[in-house]
């Protein structure tokens, strides 16, 4: 899963697309390079920067994704506002990658009627901009399956059972970085807990400062069974797919 950013508040700058021309190009090249889906936000995740209206998001991504589906690609929409994932599933896009956790009751109906596969994520807060410093504990991976365990029960109680994991590692908290960054790791390799589920595992390869530490963690989620890798760093992370022998 190839990710491509409508946001120019992005610090993932080289993924980021000023337009839909730009956007169908960086799809095009991911799709070249082995991706076979693409997640579109048109609202910056890092806690840092500002919230945008919902109307704006809409106004950045609809276009966007109608051209990318146009062009036969399988195109995700990550969001955390309902209304934003209703316009992106009318257009055509067919995942809806919650970054709220699916917790939001207007999320839910949105994804029930649509029938849009879902993309639950772990985060520890009602979104990624209402977060603190984050948890940290040896046992994350078992405590997050705990969670989604509860969650999927109450999802399958309101129709939605085409459901993705999504342990959450990507999202930004405050706190010590370095503990964080060796708890994804831990996560990472703690995803059988996640596994037992019974439900397809998504792993996010967190953003870092350093390309040789994104290729640790990307290494480290193909070798423990993800079923989707979604990146920023798209040609390396595709390589290391192919490395492990399970290119599509």
């Amino acid at each position: 899963m190839g990710v491509v950013n409508l946001s120019p508040d992005s610090k993932n700058t080289h993924t980021v697309a000023h337009s839909v021309d730009e956007a169908m190009a960086m799809a095009d090249r991911y799709r070249g390079w082995g991706a076979s889906m693409i997640d579109l936000g048109g609202q910056s995740s890092h806690l840092d920067n500002p919230t945008i209206a919902a109307a704006d998001e809409v106004a950045r991504v609809v276009p966007a994704i109608e051209a990318l589906v146009a062009d036969g690609h399988i195109v995700s929409i990550d969001t955390w506002k309902p209304e934003v994932a209703e316009e992106a599933v009318a257009a055509g896009a067919v995942i809806v990658n919650d970054t709220g956790g699916l917790t939001d009751p207007e999320m839910r109906q949105v994804v029930a009627r649509s029938g849009a596969v879902a993309v639950a994520v772990y985060v520890e807060g009602r979104n990624p901009h209402d977060v603190g410093e984050v948890v940290i504990s040896e046992e994350k991976a078992e405590l997050t399956a705990s969670r989604f365990a509860g969650l999927l029960e109450e999802l399958a109680g309101s129709g939605i059972h085409n459901v993705i994991i999504d342990p959450g590692i990507a999202i930004n908290y405050r706190g010590d970085y370095e503990a964080y960054s060796r708890m994804q790791l831990q996560v990472i390799a703690g995803s059988d807990h996640l596994r037992s589920l019974g439900k397809p595992v998504l792993i996010p390869i967190p953003r870092k400062r350093d390309g040789h530490r994104l290729a640790v963690y990307a290494g480290l989620a193909v070798e423990h069974g993800a079923d989707i890798v979604r990146a920023h760093d798209v040609a390396m992370t595709c390589d290391i797919v192919r490395l492990f022998g399970r290119a599509p």
